[in-house]
C-alpha cells in the first residue's frame, strides 16, 4: 500500500465517482480503479462496488474512508507544520465559518491579511456553526468563526467578541439622519430580516418580544446580501452589525442607526480552535490577527 493509492480512494469517497475523481486527479480512470484494486488486495477486502449512480462503499470501505481521511489530514498538517520553518513564506489556513460572520469577519479580515502575507493561500467553508466546530474536532479546519458556537470537547474558544446590530436604512430613508430608532417605530417599517433558523433572529426576536411588540417582516432570506439589497433599493429596512456594510456606508448609500434606549440586538462572535492540536505558524498569525481586529472593531459595535 502506498500513499498514492490512499489519496486516490479518499478522491473517490469525496466525488462518489471514479470519472470525476480521475479529473480531479488529472489521471486516467483506469490509474485510480487500479489503485483501489491494489488496496483492495492488501486489505483482503471489497472497498467499493459499482452501481449506475456511482459507487458505493462496503461496509470495510466506510471504515477505511474515515482512517484514510484522518491519516491524510495529518499528514497535511505535519506538512504544513515543516513549511513553518520558513515562517509565513507558504503554508494554507483552512478557516470554517457559520455564513453570518462572513461579511462581518472573514471577508474583512482576509483581504487585509492576505495583503499582508501573499505567499499564504486561504480555504473558506461556509457552513453552520455546528458544522464549523465539529471540522474543528475532526481536523478539517484550523479554526472556526461562528455565531453561538456550541460547547464541544476537543474545542478551545479563543475569544467571544460582542456584536451590536443597528438599523440598517438606505440613505435617502426619512430616519437616515435620526440619533436613533425606537423598536415601536421599527417594527411599523417594512423590515428585511435574516431567516429563523439564524442565530440573529432569534435575537432580534427575543428583543422585540420582551418589549411585547410584534414584529411582521416584509422579507426573510438567508441571504445577507439580498437584505443589504433589498434595504439599497428603498424596499425595506433591516438589523445589521454596521461593519458589515460599511463599505456602503462610506460610499453614502446606506446608514447605520442605532436602537433607541439601549434596546439594540446584541450577539455575539466566537472564534474558536482545536485544544488537542497545534496550530501551524501560518494559522496562529490569523488567529492573532483576528483578536486584533475584532478587539479593535467592538467599540465601533461589530
Amino acid at each position: 500500500m502506498n500513499l498514492r493509492a490512499l489519496m486516490y480512494f479518499d478522491e473517490v469517497v469525496r466525488t462518489n465517482s471514479m470519472r470525476a475523481a480521475a479529473e480531479n486527479l488529472n489521471v486516467a480512470a483506469t490509474a485510480v480503479s487500479r489503485q483501489i484494486e491494489n488496496l483492495e488486495e492488501h486489505f483482503g477486502a471489497q472497498l467499493v462496488e459499482r452501481t449506475n449512480r456511482g459507487i458505493r462503499l462496503t461496509a470495510a470501505g466506510r471504515l477505511l474512508a474515515d482512517r484514510a481521511g484522518r491519516t491524510l489530514r495529518e499528514l497535511e498538517h505535519v506538512h504544513q507544520l515543516i513549511n513553518d520553518l520558513q515562517g509565513l513564506e507558504g503554508g494554507k489556513v483552512v478557516i470554517y465559518a457559520n455564513g453570518a460572520t462572513v461579511a462581518n469577519v472573514i471577508a474583512p479580515v482576509l483581504a487585509q491579511f492576505s495583503l499582508r502575507h501573499p505567499k499564504l493561500r486561504f480555504e473558506v467553508a461556509i457552513t453552520s456553526a455546528r458544522q464549523a466546530i465539529e471540522a474543528l474536532g475532526s481536523g478539517d479546519a484550523d479554526l472556526a468563526v461562528s455565531l453561538f458556537a456550541p460547547s464541544t470537547s476537543g474545542v478551545k474558544l479563543r475569544l467571544r467578541s460582542e456584536i451590536v446590530y443597528d438599523v440598517i436604512v438606505s440613505a435617502n430613508h426619512p430616519s437616515a439622519k435620526a440619533s436613533n430608532i425606537p423598536l415601536e417605530q421599527l417594527a411599523r417599517m417594512p423590515l428585511a430580516l435574516p431567516e429563523r433558523g439564524f442565530a440573529a433572529r432569534q435575537a432580534i426576536e427575543d428583543i422585540f418580544a420582551r418589549e411585547r411588540i410584534d414584529v411582521d417582516p416584509v422579507f426573510v432570506s438567508s441571504s445577507v446580501e439580498m437584505l443589504k439589497e433589498l434595504v439599497l433599493r428603498g424596499a425595506a429596512v433591516t438589523l445589521l452589525p454596521a461593519l458589515s456594510v460599511q463599505r456602503e456606508i462610506e460610499g453614502g448609500l446606506l446608514a447605520a442607526v442605532p436602537v433607541a434606549d439601549g434596546k439594540a440586538v446584541h450577539t455575539s462572535i466566537d472564534l474558536c480552535v482545536s485544544s488537542d492540536r497545534q496550530l501551524s505558524h501560518a494559522a496562529n498569525a490569523l488567529v492573532q490577527f483576528i483578536e486584533e481586529y475584532m478587539a479593535q472593531a467592538r467599540p465601533a459595535h461589530i
